[in-house]
């Protein structure tokens, strides 16, 4: 059987990058994650993660490139990231967040990564640093 699958999205707009900060689990409250939920049956991955931005955040979103690799959650449980664009809509924490915020590249690492977002974060800030020397 394969791995089931958690989309994230690195949401960027403006030369920034949206961190979301967890409200639970217990375990994993009070640190910053890129937004995203489990892909369901049926769905591809950017389609999970439109409707996931959607519920979380109340945003319409636009996957654009998916950010090679892919981190294990748990045993049976992978990440998989994409870059997003903001297509509509102001971010809201609105589920399994209690607070949201837009660093820029260098603030990125002011706040407490999910570990396994941290690699996806790294290369959301290298291309964001890319985009802007373009």
């Amino acid at each position: 059987m394969s791995d089931s699958v958690v989309v994230a999205g690195a949401v960027c707009d403006g030369g920034r990058l949206l961190a979301a900060r967890r409200s639970a689990p217990p375990e994993l409250a009070g640190r910053w994650e890129l937004p995203g939920g489990k892909q369901e049956p049926g769905e591809s991955g950017e389609q999970a993660l439109v409707r996931e931005l959607r519920e979380e955040l109340g945003v319409e979103a636009e996957p654009r490139e998916r950010i090679p690799g892919e981190w294990p959650l748990k045993p049976g449980l992978v990440l998989r990231v994409w870059t997003v664009r903001l297509v509509s809509g102001v971010p809201s924490p609105l589920e399994d967040h209690d607070e949201l915020r837009w660093l820029t590249p260098d603030e990125t690492d002011t706040v407490d990564w999910l570990d396994q977002d941290r690699p996806a974060v790294a290369e959301a800030v290298r291309r964001l640093r890319e985009a802007s020397r373009a």
